[in-house]
């Protein structure tokens, strides 16, 4: 690219910034260096609670997006979340806490965050302006029909979000197009749109506010209730959570006690017999079988308590 040619690219995104809602200016806001702390923390507190009404806006279709996604999954289809900056950062969060929340393969939901795993830290240089970088980092997943990608992007602009839709489409995947301005090239890339305005930031441009906000609450709509979906829970229980370390061992047996009022030596007795596996566990305890047999029960029920339940009675 030559010197002009630069000089006009800039000029360009120049433009394009100021025409979009989450880069706008607010006068209004032009002084809040000179108030009280306390006076401060109320002003982008009442800023924050504007995110959950407009994500609100936005749950038909999420839920369409998420009713969608389901079935590849259920059919050994991969979730991928595919963003810059901080919009990658909180796909690679969403990602890494599906494991031990509800005991998934941590190739199953996928983080991608242009410039890899370095940009989790620290700014990696031109990595969200590449199309280029997204193909390939798509293609070392080999992406394929049964999987769904969401591209995530305050603007809706962002290059390697954009290029990450646009390929993962062309490979057959589900895309979905997260966004927080309308009319955006990154939905518009996507079988699904999810366009959430949260309207100008605190900090002008700080999409890590407002814009994050409801990026991490669609996002937490999208995995927790595809999991819910997947038999990952029984009722508002998280029965498939993997026990690391003490604490979710300790919270196995609470989660085991809440399901089946057993007394504490019988759940105990339930947890060594099924390797720590709280719904094994709970339906050793409910269904009166035993390990091998709740194991054969939940694999023939694709791994829903509630429906293997329904055998033992």
């Amino acid at each position: 690219m030559t010197a002009a040619e630069a000089a006009a690219a800039a000029s360009n995104l120049r433009a394009t910034l100021e025409t979009l809602t989450t880069e706008a200016f607010r006068p209004d806001l032009a002084e809040i260096d000179k108030l009280p702390t306390l006076a401060l923390a109320r002003t982008m507190n009442a800023e924050d609670a504007t995110v959950p009404p407009a994500v609100a806006a936005q749950l038909p279709r999420i839920a369409d997006a998420i009713d969608a996604l389901t079935p590849r999954m259920a059919r050994g289809g991969r979730l991928v979340y595919a963003g810059a900056g901080t919009a990658g950062r909180l796909g690679v969060l969403d990602a890494s806490e599906c494991p031990p929340t509800f005991n998934t393969d941590p190739a199953t939901v996928v983080g991608l965050i242009a410039g890899g795993p370095t940009a989790l830290t620290r700014a990696v240089e031109g990595a969200e302006d590449s199309a280029e970088l997204a193909r390939a980092d798509l293609d070392a997943l080999s992406l394929g029909p049964e999987d769904t990608l969401i591209g995530i992007s305050a603007s809706g602009r962002t290059p390697y979000a954009v290029g990450a839709v646009e390929h993962a489409r062309a490979l057959g995947a589900l895309t979905i197009g997260l966004a927080c301005n309308t009319g955006s090239p990154l939905a518009a890339a996507a079988h699904h749109r999810i366009e959430v305005v949260v309207g100008p930031e605190l900090l002008t441009g700080s999409t890590r506010l407002k814009a994050g906000t409801a990026q991490k609450l669609v996002l937490n709509l999208i995995s927790t209730i595809t999991m819910i979906r997947l038999g990952k829970t029984y009722g508002n229980l998280m029965v498939d959570l993997r026990s690391t370390n003490d604490k979710l061992r300790a919270r196995a047996h609470r989660i085991v006690a809440l399901a089946t009022g057993a007394p504490d030596e019988e759940i105990e007795a339930a947890l060594t017999a099924t390797g720590g596996e709280v719904k094994h566990a709970i339906l050793v305890l409910l269904g009166g079988v035993d390990a091998p047999e709740a194991a054969r029960l939940l694999t023939a029920a694709h791994g829903h308590l509630r429906a293997a339940l329904t055998h033992t009675r």
